[in-house]
C-alpha cells in the first residue's frame, strides 16, 4: 500500500486482526486514528532491499497491547530479521539519524561546502560507509526524500533538521529523482562516474 494516509487509515478501519503498517516515515498513531482495535494495530519498517536488509524496526502506540508487539515482533524474528524496538517518533530510529544526516550532505553541496563525489568519498574512506550520502539518495530516490521531508518539515515546523532543502526541491521538479529515472546528483544514463 502506498505512503499516503488517508488511503492507510481507511483499510486499516475496515481490519480488526494483528494488522501492521509498514512505512518509513508516517507517524503510526496518525495511521490508527481510525482503526477500531487499535489495541491490535503497531507499525514496521523493513529496509530496502528486503530480502537483504537484516533490520526490522517495530514500532508500537500507546494503544498497542503488549500481546499485540509481541507477535509483530515474533513475526519479524520467524522472518529472519533482527527486530529493534521503537517509539513512534519521526522517522523511527534509522531514519531520524540518517534523514537529517542527508539533507546536511545537500547543504553542504548548496552552500559550495563540497562537491557530491568528496562527500560520498569522505564519508565512505573517512566513515567506512558503504554508500555516501550522496549516493544514497540517489539510491533511495530524490523524490522519495523530497516527500519525507516535507511531511517533517509541515508536521514539525520548529525543528531545523526537518528543513527542506531548496536544491533538493529544484533537482526533483526537473524530474530527476536518482537511479531510477536515470540521474539525480549523479548521471547514470552514462557509465558510473
Amino acid at each position: 500500500i502506498v505512503e499516503n494516509l488517508k488511503i492507510k487509515q481507511e483499510l486499516f478501519k475496515k481490519l480488526d486482526e494483528v494488522a501492521p503498517s509498514n512505512t518509513s516515515s508516517l507517524p503510526i498513531t496518525a495511521i490508527a486514528e481510525l482503526v477500531q482495535r487499535k489495541d491490535k494495530f503497531g507499525g514496521l519498517h523493513f529496509f530496502n532491499p528486503v530480502p537483504v536488509m537484516k533490520l526490522l524496526e517495530v514500532i508500537r502506540t500507546s494503544s498497542t497491547s503488549d500481546e499485540t508487539f509481541q507477535t509483530l515482533m515474533d513475526f519479524g524474528q520467524a522472518l529472519g530479521k533482527t527486530t529493534v524496538r521503537c517509539k513512534d517518533t519521526p522517522g523511527f530510529i534509522v531514519n531520524r539519524l540518517l534523514v537529517p544526516y542527508l539533507m546536511e550532505a545537500v547543504r553542504m553541496i548548496e552552500r559550495g561546502d563540497a562537491t557530491p563525489e568528496d562527500i560520498d568519498t569522505s564519508m565512505k574512506l573517512g566513515a567506512g560507509h558503504p554508500m555516501g550520502p550522496i549516493e544514497l539518495l540517489d539510491y533511495v530516490g530524490l523524490d522519495t526524500s523530497k516527500f519525507i521531508m516535507d511531511g517533517w518539515s509541515k508536521q514539525y515546523p520548529d525543528e531545523p533538521s526537518f528543513k527542506q532543502s531548496q536544491l533538493l526541491t529544484k533537482i526533483v521538479s526537473e524530474g530527476k529523482f536518482g537511479k531510477k529515472s536515470g540521474a539525480g546528483f549523479y548521471n547514470y544514463q552514462q557509465s558510473k562516474q
